[in-house]
């Protein structure tokens, strides 16, 4: 009955593996140039707030920290690395 688990997991293993990886190589890509773009939003962000006032430069400073590194590509990289442990748990269950 093991043995029947381990052939069904197996394709989930692979599935797993795939999308693991290519999620990664999207995040890390994402991260770069959200990084640069987050920069430029934040000196934006400081012109507004000289010429337009404080909400809307407060309004630009929070788009500028989501697309930050440390904004939705953190949180996309701690889903990537839930779809890992998944991986690692099912490789696990298959090979050990």
């Amino acid at each position: 009955m093991r043995l029947i688990g381990k052939l069904l997991a197996l394709p989930f293993v692979l599935v797993t593996g795939i999308l693991y990886l290519v999620c990664k190589f999207l995040v890390v890509i994402s991260g770069a140039v959200l990084g640069i773009l987050s920069g430029i939003v934040f000196l934006a962000a400081l012109v507004l707030f000289f010429t337009a006032g404080f909400w809307p430069g407060l309004s630009w400073l929070v788009i500028a920290f989501l697309i930050s590194p440390y904004g939705l590509p953190m949180a996309a990289a701690w889903l990537v690395g839930i779809i890992g442990d998944a991986n690692s748990a099912l490789k696990d269950f298959v090979f050990g």
